[in-house]
């Protein structure tokens, strides 16, 4: 049985998850929650989302794998694998981590099926965007479990919300 992944995302309320490989907002809370729910696990993401993490760094703390189709890339304290195999294959390397994916768009698309849990910063704003998450409110295989209090930051309202894959029964 492979691992199941976890997504970890903040989404407006279209879904949309970036524009111009850069996030939406920054709500310091969201960055917060972020490196509590992610510091000392396994992250995944591509090329582009690394590139947008400070000074195009990878994050302390964590192991952080990079899905690229690109085998030369390399980037010091990040492991870039060009394949979902290989990615599933550097996973067993890590049994007792739990592992986020992190974005961008395409690496959502192409883990969606891998994940049985995402956890989604939802920001009751429609922003200008060119990269979107799948409507999970679409999807009956999704179901929210768990729903924060709305909070705010300055003028932007939003939650932290739990989504889990039902199991086929």
């Amino acid at each position: 049985m492979e691992r199941k992944l976890k997504f970890i995302l903040s989404a407006d309320k279209n879904w949309a998850i970036g524009n111009k490989n850069n996030l939406l907002v920054r709500i310091p809370n969201d960055m917060k929650n972020f490196r509590t729910i992610t510091t000392g696990n396994v992250i995944v993401m591509g090329r582009k989302t690394l590139e947008s993490f400070p000074q195009g760094q990878p994050l302390p703390n964590r192991v952080n794998l990079v899905l690229s189709k690109d085998a030369s890339y390399q980037v010091k304290g990040a492991i870039t694998l060009t394949s979902i195999e290989a990615l599933f294959e550097e996973l067993k390397k890590y049994p007792d981590k739990e592992v986020y994916v992190v974005g961008g768009g395409s690496i959502y698309k192409q883990l969606l099926p891998y994940c049985d849990q995402a956890i989604v910063t939802k920001i009751d704003e429609a922003y200008e965007a060119d990269t979107y998450f799948t409507n999970l409110d679409e999807l009956d295989e999704w179901k929210i479990t768990e729903e924060s209090e709305e909070q705010t930051y300055f003028d932007i309202c939003y939650t932290f919300v739990t989504y889990e894959r039902r199991s086929e029964s």
